[in-house]
């Protein structure tokens, strides 16, 4: 299952991410990767963290984000948690494809044992039903 943090912009939800990766990183084993849109996490996101900025692998859309974070996954089997800031803005405001991307997301985190934290800047009540059935909030 994968964790999802949903809320309207200034709701908070950032400053969950950067507690929840900082909180995955002393309890981990393996690696705790940070996938974000720009470069603004930097100071607040514990320095054992793998911050990834998107922008600069060119990717966009559901398929391209999945397929990167399946990258991920398969190029360190040391990974444990993967927290993905502004999911939405890197795919786009399809709310279909957020549904289909969150449930290959949900396969994904089952094969390969890797907790997959996504961040949605949008009322939960837009969100498809699909989404509530493989996420659990945070």
């Amino acid at each position: 299952m994968i964790n999802v943090i949903v809320g309207k912009k200034g709701s908070g939800k950032t400053k969950k991410l950067i507690e929840s990766a900082n909180e995955a990183v002393s309890k981990s084993s393996g690696n705790v990767v940070v996938i974000e849109k720009g470069d603004t996490l930097t100071y607040d996101i514990s320095h054992d963290v793998r911050l990834i900025d998107i922008d600069e692998y060119g990717i966009q859309g559901a398929d391209a984000l999945g397929g990167f974070i399946c990258g991920v996954c398969a190029g360190n089997y040391d990974v444990t948690d993967v927290y993905v800031d502004s999911t939405l803005k890197i795919i786009g405001q399809d709310m279909s494809a957020l549904a289909s991307f969150s449930e290959k997301m949900n396969a994904l985190s089952s094969l390969s044992s890797v907790q997959i934290t996504l961040l949605l800047s949008a009322d939960e009540s837009l969100l498809p039903p699909e989404i509530k059935k493989v996420s659990a909030a945070i």
